[in-house]
């Protein structure tokens, strides 16, 4: 059995990976089949190139992604095109389907960068309190007259 997964490789605590379609009994950076991918999360925003086809070559010929892979592929957009080719679906609905997805995935980076905002100002006002409330706390209580 195939399996499409990572292969270690580049320095030591700075890995590259490549996406490689490899039988399941061979070590992870072992023998493999082909490499059809590549994968960098040292940068920001991540590096991810693919070829397409062979991707798609190998999922046809029953190759299983592993986790890591599969969600790669669902960052890229392909495990959504794969899912609309297995299905069946007419090109000219999975090409609206796909417009649709790269805009909620446009839409997504917009939003986070806006609850990173929220999520700084909030540590802000978090931050300031504690300091606020002490200084009150300082003053001695007045005593009762008896």
């Amino acid at each position: 059995m195939v399996k499409l997964r990572l292969r270690r490789a580049g320095k030591k605590k700075h890995p590259i990976y490549k996406i490689v379609a490899a039988d399941i009994r061979s070590p992870r950076d072992g023998r493999f089949i082909e490499a059809v991918g590549q994968y960098d999360p040292n940068i920001n925003p991540i590096l991810l190139t693919v070829k397409e086809e062979r991707v798609f070559h190998w999922l046809r010929k029953g190759a299983q992604p592993t986790d890591t892979v599969r969600s790669l592929l669902q960052r890229n957009g392909l495990w959504l095109r794969w899912t609309l080719t297995r299905r069946g679906v007419d090109e000219a609905k999975k090409q609206t389907i796909l417009e649709r997805w790269q805009l909620q995935q446009a839409e997504r980076g917009t939003r986070d960068a806006d609850r990173k905002a929220r999520r700084a100002e909030k540590k802000k006002k978090a931050a300031a309190k504690p300091a606020e409330a002490a200084a009150p706390a300082a003053e001695p209580a007045p005593q009762p007259a008896a």
